[in-house]
Formats: C-alpha cells, structure tokens, sequence
C-alpha cells in the first residue's frame, strides 16, 4: 500500500520539445496523489531550452531536477541514468517527452505495484488533428479525461488513423478488471512504466552503448529484468498517457539488434555498461 507521505519520482525523457513539456507539467500538476518529484532526463537540448526549464521549475507545486548533458546524438540511456541517480525516491515512474498523463496517472501505478513486478501502462496515440487543439488550458480542464473520446473515436472509425483507441477505456473496477481485462507478462514501452528503484539499480540501469532511438533500449532492460525474476505485467486500461502526434521515425536499427542479441546470447542481468561503469 501507499503509504500518506511517500516520495515518487517520475523520470521525464526529454529533448528541445519545450511544449510538450508545458502540457506534462501541467498534467502533473492536476495529479490526485501529489508527494513526488520530477526529474528531467534532458538529452542536451538548446541553451534557450534550458533557461525556460529553468524557469519553469519554481511555478509548479512539486519539486523539478533538470538533469542535463552536452548534445551528442541521441544517448538517452545515458542521461536516463543519470536521473536515476539523482532521483530520491524508493519508487520510480518513467514516460517519455511526448506522452501527457491521465490525471489519475501517479495513483494507479502506485496501487498496482508489486514485489519483482514492472508495472507497464499503454499510451492512447492521439491523431495529428487532435495533438494541435492541445493547450495548456484544456490539459487543466481536464479535455484528455473528459473529451477526447468522440473527436478520437471519430478519426479511428472514419479517417481510419491508428490511435490505439481501446486504451482510452478505462477500468478501474477490480470486479469488472477480474471479468473483462486479462493481465499479462509482455513488454513493457519507455514511455510508460514504473518499479521499484532496487530492481532497475540490480541491473545497473539502461545499457549506454545503445545510441540509436526505437529498438532495444527499453527491450533489454526488460530482458535483464526477466532474468533476475522482475517481470513486466500490462495493466491496459490504467495507467493511462496521451501520446502527442509526431512524424515516426526509422526503429529498426542494425547496431541496436544486435546488441541486444549478444546481451540475450549471454544472459546479461547486470550491464557492465550502466550506472556504475566496470568496462
């Protein structure tokens, strides 16, 4: 159980996409569980960038750590790290840059944890039309919660736009979960998960010599993970975010598959190339 005055960090991916960062904050800021931090993992993002973090960081009610490097390609395991190290709490939730959080988001991850567990939410992909009425102001009111279903539904059915709608069906009845919703063990995204801070430092955190975005860098640190017994459960219809429309990019990565081939072929658990370096 969660205890009254519990520290969370939620662990925010981020690079240059000021905005976007707006429209978390302030879906953090409407949370129904409120004793966390946030911990920027920014990879290198523009002086300008950084003065407005800067900025933002004493206009909110809970406490904001900008963790930052030097911009040299995507290494956002690298700066993933790094947050973890300056995280304070016990408990850790991760989401990407893009993604904006139900109101109820920091609740249920902590109400579904368990020992040697990864709690892995899903995201609803809200189309390119929908991403653009964003505002800071209908994230307040709470537009995600209350008003998305219809404009969402719309595009899915007649523009044929893949949203993942299903994820946008929430259930929260522990009756009706036990009737309708089967649980499973499958993978967990980088956008969306949360565990306990020993299991992730058990592997020594993400593996740093993944350099290329989409493939693998959260999948082996799922695989290390299985293998030390904490298993990702999907807890689809919680835990929900709202990924904020962007042109895809290339995932299937050479270097990166390989990689985690080789760590798969060795049954790596704690990387050598992770929070404490010993290569």
């Amino acid at each position: 159980m969660t205890q009254p005055n519990e520290l969370v960090s939620i662990i925010i991916s981020f690079y240059n996409k000021i905005d976007l960062l707006k429209y978390i904050l302030a879906a953090l800021d409407r949370q129904t569980y409120t004793n966390f931090e946030v911990v920027i993992a920014d990879d290198g993002s523009k002086p300008e960038v950084v003065d407005e973090i800067n900025r933002l960081k004493d206009t909110f009610s809970f406490p904001i750590h900008h963790v930052w490097h030097e911009d040299k390609g995507w290494q956002k395991n690298i700066i993933l790290n790094k947050a973890i190290v300056k995280s304070q709490a016990e408990y850790l939730i991760f989401i990407d840059g893009d993604c904006i959080p139900h109101r109820l988001f920091v609740q249920e991850h902590l109400e579904q944890r368990a020992a040697n567990r990864v709690i892995s939410g899903r995201r609803v992909m809200l189309t390119e039309n929908i991403s653009k009425s964003l505002s800071i102001m209908r994230i307040q009111n709470g537009y995600l919660e209350k008003s998305v279903i219809l404009p969402l539904l719309i595009e899915t059915l007649f523009c044929a736009k893949p949203t993942a709608f299903e994820n946008a069906i929430r259930i929260r009845s522990s009756f009706i979960r036990q009737l309708f919703v089967k649980e499973k063990t499958r993978g967990f995204w980088g956008c969306n998960f949360s565990l306990w801070r020993a299991d992730i430092l058990a592997v020594n955190g993400f593996d740093e010599r993944f350099v290329y975005p989409g493939t693998g860098e959260d999948a082996d640190l799922e695989d290390r993970l299985k293998r030390i017994g904490v298993m990702p459960v999907s807890k689809k219809h919680l835990v929900t975010v709202y990924h904020v429309f962007h042109v895809p990019f290339d995932t299937k990565y050479e270097p990166n598959i390989r990689l985690r081939a080789e760590n798969n072929r060795n049954n790596v658990t704690f990387t050598p190339y992770g929070i404490v370096k010993s290569c």
